[in-house]
């Protein structure tokens, strides 16, 4: 079944994106995502200057779910840009587009982080405003309210108007609607929703944290029904902004629930941890023959479902109870 999906500007091959983080920014690994079935790749977002990141442990599978603070390594964006020109002339044989993703301290830093990201002519821009793993270095993210979120896309869309911007939320915020309405009103082009839920897990025999860097992101599964949640929100507050709901998917199903929730792309990232490399093609013929089974022609077939009035005639009428 073919799924082409309309983003903006773009028609990617399928609704697929691979998230940020999981293969970095290497060419040949992007690439491979492409290959395995993403409409969309994006690049480990990079900041002004180098980064080492955390020290291990920075990343624990708990069950339920895993728990990572990483830190934020990347060469710095200076350095990313050459990165991101090999990507793009790998990626420029699979239809895919390449997603820039990018961080900084200060929203003046984040307009010249773009500034220079641009030079590689990205696709695509993704501002990572909503990272949970550096509050102690960067203090509070400027996805928590709905002035700072507002302050970097305005920014952001100063210093690069030419190229389509992406501004990635956060989901430990009151009202998720209101931060993406405030970006959407200051240029933002679309929503990449979410960002990792900040948690913390401790060793009970020592006492002690389990990570270095004491709390961290939560994401897979476990973050799945709050990244539904906020992406349903997100459409009731800005319903003609794509959106890439990101969070938790792990099968073709999951992929189905975000694309009905408002979702016009789906974002996947722990999955591949929890299906191997093949998480990706998995997850998209899974979708394809889901929609194949009800139906469904396209991704879009099924976008924004959720927000129909609810039908009580889905279910048959339970019987009476005897007396």
């Amino acid at each position: 079944m073919p799924l082409l999906t309309p983003f903006l500007h773009l028609t990617l091959p399928s609704p697929i994106v691979l998230a940020s983080g999981i293969w970095g920014t290497s060419a040949a690994l992007l690439a491979r995502a492409a290959a395995a079935g993403c409409g969309a790749v994006t690049s480990k977002s990079a900041g002004p200057e180098p980064r080492r990141g955390h020290v291990n442990p920075t990343c624990i599978d708990w069950g339920a779910g895993l728990l990572n603070a990483i830190g934020l390594p990347n060469p710095g964006a200076t350095h990313e840009v050459d990165i991101l020109r090999e990507a793009k002339a790998e990626l420029a044989h699979t239809g895919a587009a390449l997603i820039a993703s990018f961080f900084a301290d200060t929203v003046e830093n984040f307009g010249r982080v773009a500034a220079i990201l641009a030079q590689a002519q990205p696709d695509l821009l993704e501002a990572n405003i909503s990272c949970p793993n550096v509050h102690s270095e960067f203090g509070e993210p400027f996805a928590a309210t709905a002035q700072s979120a507002a302050a970097v896309t305005r920014a952001v869309k100063q210093a690069v108007p030419h190229i389509p911007l992406i501004v990635k939320l956060a989901p430990d915020t009151p009202n998720i609607g209101r931060i993406a309405a405030a970006v959407v009103d200051a240029g933002a082009d679309a929503i990449c929703a979410i960002n990792t839920m900040p948690g913390m897990l401790i060793d009970v025999e020592s006492g002690q944290p389990i990570l270095h860097n004491r709390r961290g992101g939560v994401s897979g599964p476990a973050l799945f029904p709050i990244a539904l949640r906020c992406v349903y929100e997100i459409h009731q507050a800005v319903p003609n902004t794509p959106i890439i709901g990101t969070g938790g998917v792990t099968t073709g199903k999951d992929a189905a629930a975000m694309l009905m929730a408002g979702a016009t792309a789906v974002g996947v990232g722990s999955a591949i941890h929890y299906r191997g490399p093949d998480a990706l093609t998995l997850i998209r013929d899974e979708l394809a023959a889901w929609l194949d089974s009800h139906g469904h022609d396209s991704p879009a077939a099924i976008h924004a479902l959720a927000h129909r009035e609810p039908r009580y005639d889905l279910h048959p009428t339970p019987a009476p109870i005897p007396k």
